[in-house]
């Protein structure tokens, strides 16, 4: 097998695919004869995955005589949105894809973008189609997501593709979601019969990861804010998914000892301790109380942030390759 991941025998068993842990480790803060606490590095194994979609991108890109081409629209310009966007685009160019990008001023007005959209959908030379959220207030997020081809939506946010993955057909995965799922299989290996809490109901992270988790056969809980005794939900979790937009809401009393927990959140904070007016990263998770009770935890930054990039990505070659038929084992 080869050493970039084979992912098609990882879905299918992780651990006869051949494909090793990859995390690194994190030294917990409590009692120095506790042992280690593995961290799950998102970052090293989002670097695999897009090595192992390249050289799916290159057979694709064979049989159709073009490569797999992503288009990526931006209304407006926020600050994180922005970023975020040419960080999709560099890791679309490394990983030998076509990168399109159309950038509108904040005052566009729905029709003009589902205009976009209807040309997009309708253009042979794209593969993918991703509308950076969140939109201005004029225009309507459910319209412009429903308004994109099923087949060409790599966000997987389309309520026909929701309603594959919820009947256990194939269909576009969210990408948070899927990272995160690559990240515990890589970690646990089957994950059947654990019990799996979620905590966040958006249709973004949490109801497809909850989907996820029961398709490998976990008991699964979604919680939210309003879930009562949330800390004892949480407490009883051999996997813990972090997803309610909240900076480090979870904290050590929420984890089950030994439990994995994956982070989703990432949370500009002040952090005036680095000077006036500068800002540190978080997530949903009290990293350094949770680090002394879980048995693996992903960071913030480097832990679900590049596997949504690179499950993206992975979306687009899947894309193309529905499309025209070609096949693709390994992905």
């Amino acid at each position: 097998m080869s050493p970039a991941r084979n992912l098609q025998a990882y879905d299918k068993n992780p651990k006869a695919s051949g494909i090793k842990n990859i995390s690194g480790w994190h030294k917990k803060t409590g009692d120095p004869d506790m042992a280690d606490a593995t961290v799950i590095d998102g970052k090293a194994f989002s670097e695999t995955l897009v090595q192992q979609i390249a050289q799916e991108a290159q057979k694709i890109a064979d049989a159709i005589g073009r490569p797999p081409a992503l288009a990526v629209v931006l209304v407006g310009e926020d600050p994180a949105s922005a970023v975020y966007v040419r960080n999709k685009i560099e890791r679309t160019t490394k990983a030998g894809m076509r990168s399109i990008e159309h950038r509108l001023p904040a005052t566009t007005d729905q029709e003009t973008l589902l205009a976009l959209i209807a040309e997009m959908n309708a253009d042979d030379e794209i593969d993918g189609i991703l509308v950076q959220l969140p939109l201005p207030d004029q225009i309507d997020e459910d319209s412009v997501i429903n308004a994109i081809a099923p087949e060409k939506d790599v966000d997987g946010f389309h309520v026909v593709n929701a309603g594959l993955l919820a009947t256990g057909q194939e269909s576009l995965v969210p990408c948070t979601p899927y990272g995160c799922l690559l990240l515990l299989r890589d970690h646990l290996g089957s994950l059947s019969g654990l019990n799996a809490v979620v905590v966040g109901r958006s249709n973004i992270v949490g109801k497809p990861m909850a989907q996820l988790l029961l398709r490998e056969s976990c008991t699964v809980t979604i919680a939210h804010s309003r879930t009562k005794d949330l800390p004892e939900v949480c407490a009883r979790a051999d996997i813990l998914v972090a997803a309610v937009g909240r900076p480090e809401m979870i904290t050590g009393d929420y984890v089950k000892p030994g439990a994995t927990v994956i982070d989703v959140g990432i949370n500009r904070v002040a952090a005036p301790e680095r000077g006036e007016g500068k800002f540190r990263l978080t997530g949903d998770v009290d990293y350094t109380s949770a680090a002394e009770k879980a048995g693996a935890i992903t960071p913030v930054p480097g832990g679900v942030g590049p596997m949504t990039i690179a499950c993206l990505l992975r979306n687009t070659a899947v894309a193309a390759a529905r499309r025209f038929g070609v096949s693709i084992g390994d992905i």
